[in-house]
């Protein structure tokens, strides 16, 4: 049998039997009542200092109506206070942009603080075991606030000391059942500082029309499609390389018929050329006529197309060495994007090997020195596994469309991409769902961002050529 022991009792005991289990009462010290009290009133009297200094407009809806009904009775009270609503209700009314941001989305923020995160916020981190419970105290990362956009909750964490953020980022799925969300990322803010991510909707889910031609020649930021805040998705392809990777049906070429798309105007203009290289002979060759005499479709032809543009990247920074470093477009010296699909085709299945060296040696040199000059890559693959695209690092910007593979994501994106939401592989199969869907990272942010391209049909593309043909 087991005996109780008061206190330390425990440490003088010895045993024959190594095995037998010793249970011990630790000692109890009694907390006066009055103490308690006190402490659970401060505790309410800190709660509702710091809900009145972050809501100070929702407290003062709550609290006026009732201070002013027991100084000066209900009939002022609402005399009083009834103008208020009546001016809100006016306001939404006739300008309900203004009021759902100035109003709407903070009340939002309040309602689904109190609602859904603070009531959930123990249960949920020492579930999830971002919490802990040390001898009947819970020690909890601290929830800071919570800000409402249009599609998603934006929560503010500060977090334990000790903690990282792979600690969050490992329990993706965990917060985001439950807090009744479909996903979640995280980002770290400021130093022990993240923010939650919790979409309520998904914004991308109807697929994007192409978007209109550029009023004015550029090649600097593209529109090729939307963000998941609702802004306009900007490509930059000039002065950068942009590796695409998707599986089969993911959307690839609407990434790349965008980018097309956009650098039209300047095409015309002659500050761009667009040079093609298309060996599926299924995704290029349908706007050939955009790109004339640099149109490649067998490997020989990608091949001599690729040190073409070696060729002229060197001879122009033979003529910028010591005089600029920077590449401006214009009509001698105009931007060169090389859009190639399908890369893997060229640089792993090529079975000539002579051949496969060439693409391979001509890819690396224009995409370690090109964007000084003024040419850029643009390349799709399928697969982005290393030994079927052993320069994908080179590229600085990179998108990850749907993938077969969780492993795939951070291939593309960088280690721990999906670690911090880029849940590519997650994406929908059907077409009108997932296609076009990705998620970005450039070379000047770390944290993904979620995109959906938009979609140009066949008739964009005849259209395209039909005014455009000649221009190049």
């Amino acid at each position: 049998m087991f005996k109780r022991l008061p206190g330390d009792e425990a440490r003088n005991l010895v045993s024959t039997t190594p095995d037998t289990a010793v249970v011990f009462r630790p000692a109890v010290v009694t907390t006066p009542a009055i103490l308690t009290l006190i402490i659970l009133a401060g505790r309410v009297l800190a709660g509702l200092v710091r809900m009145t200094w972050r809501h100070p407009i929702a407290m003062l809806a709550a609290v006026a109506p009732g201070v002013l009904t027991i100084l000066y009775g209900w009939q002022t009270a609402l005399l009083l206070t009834a103008p208020t609503p009546a001016g809100l209700a006016a306001w939404a009314l006739t300008d309900r942009d203004s009021f759902v941001r100035l109003v709407g989305r903070r009340l939002q923020a309040w309602w689904r603080l109190i609602w859904i995160y603070r009531r959930h916020w123990q249960p949920v981190m020492i579930v999830s075991g971002l919490g802990r419970h040390i001898r009947g105290r819970d020690y909890l990362p601290r929830l800071v606030k919570v800000t409402c956009t249009p599609w998603a909750d934006l929560v503010t964490v500060r977090m334990l000391k000790g903690q990282a953020v792979k600690d969050w980022a490992d329990r993706l799925d965990h917060l985001a059942q439950g807090f009744g969300a479909v996903s979640c990322r995280v980002a770290l803010t400021h130093s022990g500082r993240l923010t939650l991510t919790f979409p309520r909707h998904d914004p991308l889910a109807v697929p994007i029309p192409s978007r209109p031609l550029p009023d004015a020649a550029t090649v600097e930021a593209i529109e090729v499609g939307k963000q998941e805040d609702g802004r306009p998705w900007l490509l930059k392809v000039h002065g950068t390389h942009v590796l695409v990777a998707g599986a089969t049906g993911a959307g690839k070429g609407s990434i790349l018929w965008s980018a097309i798309r956009g650098l039209l105007p300047a095409v015309a203009e002659g500050l761009a050329e667009l040079w093609a290289l298309d060996p599926k002979l299924m995704e290029l060759s349908y706007g050939r006529d955009l790109f004339g005499s640099r149109y490649a479709a067998t490997p020989e032809e990608c091949a001599d197309l690729l040190d073409e543009a070696v060729s002229i990247m060197q001879k122009r920074a033979a003529r910028f060495a010591g005089l600029q470093r920077n590449h401006t477009p214009t009509v001698d010296d105009p931007f060169v994007l090389v859009v190639v699909d399908e890369v893997a085709f060229l640089t792993a299945y090529q079975t000539d090997r002579q051949l496969k060296h060439r693409i391979s040696a001509a890819l690396a040199t224009l995409t370690t020195q090109g964007r000084a000059v003024g040419v850029g890559v643009l390349a799709a693959l399928q697969d982005p596994r290393k030994e079927v695209m052993n320069i994908r690092n080179l590229f600085p910007d990179k998108i990850a469309l749907r993938l077969d593979e969780s492993e795939q994501v951070d291939m593309v994106l960088g280690d721990g991409a999906r670690d911090r939401g880029a849940l590519a592989d997650h994406i929908s199969l059907v077409p009108e769902l997932g296609a076009g869907i990705g998620y970005v990272r450039l070379e000047t942010s770390p944290e993904p961002v979620r995109v959906r391209a938009a979609y140009v049909s066949d008739t964009d593309i005849r259209a395209m050529v039909a005014t455009f043909g000649r221009a190049a």
